[in-house]
């Protein structure tokens, strides 16, 4: 998915306790500092042998050039390139504009992965790092890549943690530093995120007073459900996401940024 979307869809909007400006309105800052529910991800396979990477269900010739992909909002083709006997590029574009590039960089002795993901979808660039630890060898012959891996520790530049937004008894308006924004009502209609290539459309129910659940949806089908509870202290937000598509769940935290 695409950082800043992650960012708009983690926003926990409520029309507030009082008559006037909503504990919520001004800026929060997702919280880096955590890895929660790591253990649970779904561990991640390479094969890169013979030419060919493979990955999930993605099978691509190694050989640097682009090549076509079913199309997403974030991409329509993908290259791999080796750089080395450690290090490996994977790249994804759409209409020729580079969305992604993925490098992988295996360590000396074999048992790390280091995976960096620069995101170019945005006004600037957004940079993820995740760390994995090896859980199954490369077959024989294949670059070390190849083998079973296991995340034990993300992080991600600080352009991509920050939200603004407005809450009012109607709705909520969103934005990031990056460029996107979201203006929604709570009328149980989808509301685009404005500047997101890959047209996410968002739908927010109101639970209770610190409880607000978003449904996410693209080309149709729903993706995403986020659940948002507010602490009653007004300075953290505690917000899980559901993927409908693999049943995975993943926690996040944001805190009120001070005026």
């Amino acid at each position: 998915m695409k950082a800043a979307s992650v960012v708009l869809l983690l926003l926990a909007l409520f029309p507030g306790v009082s008559r006037s400006q909503s504990p919520f309105d001004g800026t929060w800052v997702i919280d880096t500092s955590k890895n929660e529910n790591l253990a649970n991800e779904k561990p991640t396979t390479f094969l890169l042998s013979d030419g060919v990477f493979r990955s999930g269900e993605q099978v691509l010739k190694a050989n640097g050039q682009d090549q076509k992909v079913p199309a997403t909002g974030y991409g329509d083709t993908a290259s791999v390139r080796i750089v080395d006997d450690h290090t490996v590029e994977v790249t994804s574009k759409k209409a020729g504009r580079p969305m992604f590039t993925e490098t992988d960089t295996v360590s000396p002795d074999g048992s790390t992965l280091t995976q960096v993901v620069k995101d170019t979808t945005e006004a600037e660039a957004v940079t993820f790092e995740n760390l994995y630890t090896r859980v199954a060898p490369a077959p024989s012959g294949a670059h070390v890549l190849s083998g079973t891996w296991k995340v034990f520790k993300q992080s991600r530049s600080a352009n991509s943690t920050i939200i603004t937004y407005k809450c009012t008894s109607q709705g909520f308006s969103a934005k990031t530093p990056l460029g996107e924004r979201l203006d929604a009502k709570f009328d149980g209609k989808f509301y685009p995120i404005e500047d997101d290539p890959a047209q996410t459309m968002v739908s927010v129910k109101l639970i209770n007073p610190y409880t607000v659940e978003q449904t996410n949806k693209r080309d149709g089908r729903v993706e995403f459900v986020v659940r948002l509870e507010v602490t009653p202290d007004g300075e953290t937000i505690h917000a899980s996401l559901e993927s409908k598509t693999d049943g995975s769940v993943k926690t996040w935290e944001l805190h009120k940024k001070p005026k």
